[in-house]
């Protein structure tokens, strides 16, 4: 079995060939001026996304950042994981948000941001909560925030192809026997953007393992981040589903994907033998020696989803303990 990195190159590998293919057959289209236009246009989209980003986070979330007095405990913990991931610290925020999670953004390892909605508070305890930050500071770590959105403008990229090719491309050529061809290409373009928009969601998968394991190489304990995920479902499942609709364009960012709560909940709540609402230490060992098999629509739904299967996830958490 590949490592998460292997995985992760072999990823990178595969947009290279694709990006190699597009650029390749675009290259050999006749008329290609339109095709320039959506390409500069998805370029100035994804710019534009870059520098307005992280305000429009803040400004969703509602985010109110604070300083070492105000928040002395939550300061310290992320300045501690800082300096452990040799990162500079982050801004350290607060969302007046009622659902709990955490979330890490920004553009550059000097413009990150750690923040933890009202919702966590009281939900979790002091090593828990630290494991969540631990978890986030390790997606600055690998700046895969960046990565993720750089991966994103491919699938872009292909979609507006493909709309020129198909109807805007047609039209330009409806007289010439080529616009048939174009049309092919176009249908060619469009499979290769729902293939690449899945990548892109198999690569945040990726990169919730990788925090996940970061956030343990910081020194967390594998039980008290897979506790903090177990209550984090539990407190995502109670939401009133229009609060979870309002943060459904963010959830990639979270630590857990909200709007599969209840059906995780259900899932988790069996790792949880003594029922004290914790996944203790011998439950996690419990769950190393099992062999953790989902259901073929569970697998559909992780396809599509920003984030991996919580079941395997706590596996994966299990098979760190040292």
């Amino acid at each position: 079995m590949f490592s998460l990195h292997l995985r992760l190159y072999f990823l990178m590998g595969i947009f290279f060939g694709i990006i190699y293919f597009v650029i390749f057959i675009v290259g050999n289209i006749a008329g290609f001026g339109n095709n320039i236009f959506y390409l500069l246009m998805a370029g100035g989209m994804v710019l534009l996304q870059y520098l307005i980003g992280p305000k429009m986070v803040e400004w969703t979330m509602r985010i109110r950042y604070v300083t070492q007095n105000e928040e002395p405990a939550l300061y310290e913990m992320v300045s501690e994981l800082a300096q452990k991931a040799n990162i500079p610290m982050p801004k350290v925020g607060i969302s007046e948000n009622h659902l709990p999670n955490a979330f890490a953004f920004g553009r550059s390892l000097k413009d990150g941001r750690v923040c933890v909605t009202s919702g966590i508070v009281g939900l979790l305890n002091k090593n828990e909560l630290k494991a969540v930050l631990a978890h986030e500071v390790s997606h600055l770590k690998n700046r895969d925030v960046l990565f993720v959105t750089l991966l994103s403008v491919v699938p872009l990229v292909l979609y507006y192809l493909a709309s020129s090719l198909m109807w805007g491309g047609s039209r330009r050529y409806n007289r010439e026997s080529s616009g048939g061809n174009l049309a092919i290409i176009g249908i060619i373009m469009f499979l290769l953007y729902f293939v690449t928009n899945l990548l892109v969601l198999y690569a945040s998968r990726i990169r919730e393992y990788f925090a996940d394991r970061g956030a343990v190489e910081l020194g967390s304990k594998p039980e008290y981040l897979a506790s903090a995920l177990y209550k984090l479902v539990y407190g995502c499942a109670k939401i009133d589903k229009d609060e979870l609709r309002e943060t459904e364009g963010l959830k990639a960012f979270f630590a857990n994907d909200p709007s599969k709560a209840e059906k995780e909940f259900k899932e988790l709540r069996q790792l949880d033998a003594d029922r004290n609402g914790r996944i203790d230490t011998d439950e996690l060992d419990t769950l190393k020696d099992k062999n953790v098999k989902i259901s073929f629509g569970d697998k559909i739904m992780e396809t599509l989803s920003t984030h991996p299967n919580m079941l395997k996830r706590i596996k994966a958490l299990s098979e760190l303990k040292v």
